[in-house]
């Protein structure tokens, strides 16, 4: 039983393709950014005061990118 072409070429156009960096996001992740939400409304239905830097535990770590 012939095949639909030879394994020879299989990904030929996916390796010639050149590889482009996805563009920075901008936003939270919507996880991160609920649970940030979450703790200044906590805070403030205590009465307590939000500071204007986030604590370091609702901010995503940053990951060295290699380029």
């Amino acid at each position: 039983m012939p095949s639909h072409g030879s394994l020879t070429k299989a990904g030929k156009v996916r390796s010639q393709t050149p590889k482009i960096s996805p563009r920075p996001k901008r936003n939270l992740v919507p996880r991160i950014r609920n649970r940030r939400e979450y703790w200044i409304r906590q805070r403030k239905a205590q009465g307590l005061p939000v500071p204007t830097v986030v604590p370091p535990s609702s901010v995503p770590r940053k990951s060295k990118a290699t380029a």
